[in-house]
């Protein structure tokens, strides 16, 4: 059962309200967020979506996995381990026809280490606060991302670059820090 809503900023989807559906710890990206990353992206991109594969680990309500949907990436993979929130991720990718969109239910460390052979251009990793995810997704990362990959993600704390990664972009909203980081040349495919 949603609880309230949010709406995707920009794209084909625009204004399209997203249920939030009540499910502990969920946190969903706030619109002013979700804007700023994609004007980042809109940047290192040179506007150039279609081409572009994302994964979406910790989907929840899917509002990043949307809204890249929404600005015409050629696929969104969401990871979603709460089986209420997959089916509301479902439930909006079908009332949009977002054929670009896969949801797959279960872990997100499960979901990486069955993807030897997907390469995605960007991951969002905007995990369940203070569980220490970043250490253990960050040396999984490399085998997923494509030739100047990114990630972008949420934490509680302000993040460093991890080996192989530079940062990118960065910033803060409330207790939120985001940040988006790139695999360093060296580390390249």
């Amino acid at each position: 059962m949603a609880v309230s809503t949010l709406r995707i900023v920009a794209g084909q989807y625009r204004r399209t309200p997203i249920p939030v559906p009540d499910v502990p710890g969920l946190r969903p990206t706030p619109d002013r967020v979700r804007e700023t990353l994609f004007n980042w992206l809109a940047h290192l991109w040179d506007n150039e979506f279609a081409d572009k594969r994302v994964l979406d680990l910790f989907a929840g309500s899917g509002a990043l996995g949307f809204e890249a949907a929404s600005r015409g990436v050629a696929q969104v993979q969401m990871v979603e381990r709460d089986k209420s929130a997959a089916a509301a991720l479902r439930a909006l990718r079908d009332k949009l026809h977002a054929d670009a969109i896969r949801i797959h239910v279960g872990d997100a460390l499960d979901a990486l280490a069955r993807m030897d052979a997907s390469r995605f251009d960007l991951v969002l990793l905007d995990p369940p606060f203070n569980q220490d995810w970043l250490p253990r997704l960050w040396p999984l990362l490399p085998g997923v991302l494509s030739e100047n990959g990114l990630v972008y993600v949420e934490a509680e704390t302000a993040c460093t670059a991890p080996e192989g990664f530079t940062l990118s972009r960065e910033g803060k909203a409330g207790a939120v820090y985001y940040h988006l980081f790139q695999v360093a040349a060296a580390q390249q495919p």
